[in-house]
């Protein structure tokens, strides 16, 4: 009988959520929602020392947005609370096991001073050792319990004396484990150090917690970012130790995101440098007070961002790109996932944006522009001339902050007049022009596109001129821009009152060209 589908995202509370645990929460969500599993948040604020403050809130809020739930989680409750380690931590969950280790002579307790520790690391550099490491050829010269008497541990153990709880790892033994991306992968134990697992304060480390959170939880498939591939090794003969072989997950270790030039790992540094974010939601660091800009904030969709992140290491196998969360948990699949890292495309991201923003009917984007107008303090206009404004700009914007920005003479007549063009289009011969045609647009008295473009090409064709010479700076008059939307409909959504204002205030203090 096949064991439950079970999966965690376990980030940790050290600082924001960064995109690339984004696509690891997202891809284990996908494969939960595809077997029908369930899916857990797992706190693992286990290192305090790196603890921030509103880390946590910010993973959350982040998911939120996103549009991401779990199953079970701090907030969502479950059978197998609690969800923050430092909670189980209190309950002595690991130190229960980490003791099992000991007694089994999987691991051993450890009294060394910071000040021998460092002596140690310097002896090994000294010597021209390669591995600068606590491991089997180090421990017998070190002060531990392998190399006391019974009495002597328990005596310093009695006395409250410092130590740790470290993993004794094998000398000579070749650890393999079979990876859903990379296949078979094989260590040698001699080329590992024998890592602290209970920390001096109580804590465990990441490794037993992790180890012993996935036992317990029953977690069937650990789908993770790349750089824990090399702990790996550990949990496996932690697994081994503990007597949990049979429990030990499917492992899928996920390929690196890096940068747009393909030069490292994906970094806020280069990320803002060129224009854009990494991390779901605004965070403002609460030790120096940085703010870092969102993607909520910098104006992209959360299903055009989990559309792009879910194709970025992953292929479906069709000709699909844009994939609701419903059809991408339909298609995906662990056998599909990239074993090579990919480039983050910020450009091809802007496509997503600008593909589910044009999808999107004008009751959804309504609040959108309305949240924009206020923060350009501008005035705010009826429903009804929103939704114009939003049907006349959809194809043109990336961002919905832009049906504001890109248009910005749509909300309040132009102050300033595009030079080049003025110089190159306001002439008299155009003035004289515009004087004609405005007294024949006063006369219109069904002011929409079809006849104001029909009064404009009837006066250009009396006139005998090109309809450059009186579209240019009609456009010039209405907008103070050389460019935008379809200047008939534009003109329609804006009234008669004013665009025949707008002309005049215009073709009064408008310098004519030399």
């Amino acid at each position: 009988m096949n064991k439950p589908v079970v999966l965690r995202f376990a980030p940790s509370p050290t600082g924001p959520l960064h995109i690339g645990g984004v696509r690891t929460a997202l891809y284990n969500y996908l494969f939960a929602k595809q077997q029908k599993g369930r899916l857990i948040l797992r706190i693992e604020d286990t290192d305090q020392n790196r603890y921030l403050e509103g880390a946590e809130a910010h993973i959350r809020e982040s998911f939120k947005w996103l549009g991401i739930s779990f199953d079970e989680g701090v907030e969502e409750g479950g059978p197998n609370g609690p969800y923050r380690q430092s909670e189980r931590a209190r309950q002595g969950i690991y130190r229960q096991y980490a003791s099992q280790l000991v007694e089994s002579g999987h691991a051993y307790y450890a009294f060394d001073t910071p000040e021998e520790l460092e002596e140690m690391r310097n002896r090994l550099k000294a010597g021209g050792q390669k591995l600068v490491q606590y491991n089997y050829a180090v421990r017998p010269q070190m002060k531990n319990s392998l190399n006391m008497p019974p009495e002597e541990v328990k005596a310093r153990l009695d006395a409250g004396e410092p130590y740790v709880i470290r993993m004794k790892m094998p000398r000579k033994e070749e650890i393999r484990f079979y990876d859903e991306v990379r296949q078979w992968v094989v260590f040698h134990s001699s080329q590992l150090d024998d890592k602290i697992l209970l920390k001096s304060d109580g804590m465990p480390t990441y490794h037993l917690a992790n180890v012993v959170d996935d036992y317990l939880m029953g977690i069937s498939h650990v789908i993770r970012g790349e750089e824990w591939l090399s702990s790996t090794p550990l949990h496996v003969m932690l697994y081994r130790s503990l007597g949990w072989e049979d429990h030990i997950p499917v492992f899928v270790h996920l390929p690196l995101i890096l940068n747009p030039d393909g030069k490292g790992k994906l970094s806020k540094r280069q990320a803002y440098k060129l224009g854009f974010p990494v991390f779901p939601i605004n965070w403002q660091d609460p030790q120096n007070g940085e703010l870092s800009v969102g993607f909520r904030e910098a104006g992209y969709l959360p299903e055009a961002l989990l559309n792009y992140l879910a194709l970025l290491g992953w292929n479906p196998g069709t000709e699909e790109e844009v994939m609701s969360l419903d059809r991408l948990a339909e298609l995906f699949s662990l056998e599909k996932i990239n074993n090579s890292a990919t480039n983050f495309d910020p450009l091809k991201l802007k496509w997503f944006n600008q593909v589910y923003l044009r999808s999107k009917d004008v009751e959804a984007l309504l609040p959108m522009v309305k949240e924009e107008l206020k923060k350009q303090e501008l005035p705010l206009p009826s429903d009804e001339f929103l939704a114009g404004a939003i049907e006349l700009l959809r194809d043109r914007v990336q961002f919905p902050a832009e049906f504001v920005t890109a248009a910005p003479y749509l909300y309040a007549a132009p102050e300033q007049y595009d030079e080049k063009t003025a110089r190159k289009r306001w002439t008299p011969e155009a003035k004289q022009h515009i004087a004609a045609l405005l007294e024949q647009l006063k006369m219109l008295e069904n002011w929409d596109a079809a006849a104001i473009k029909a009064t404009v090409d009837t006066y250009v064709e009396t006139a005998g001129i090109r309809h450059g010479l009186i579209l240019a700076p009609l456009r010039l008059l209405l907008t103070g821009q050389p460019k935008g939307p379809d200047m008939f409909a534009m003109a329609a959504l804006l009234g008669k009152q004013a665009c025949t204002a707008r002309i005049e205030q215009a073709m009064n203090q408008l310098p004519l060209a030399a």
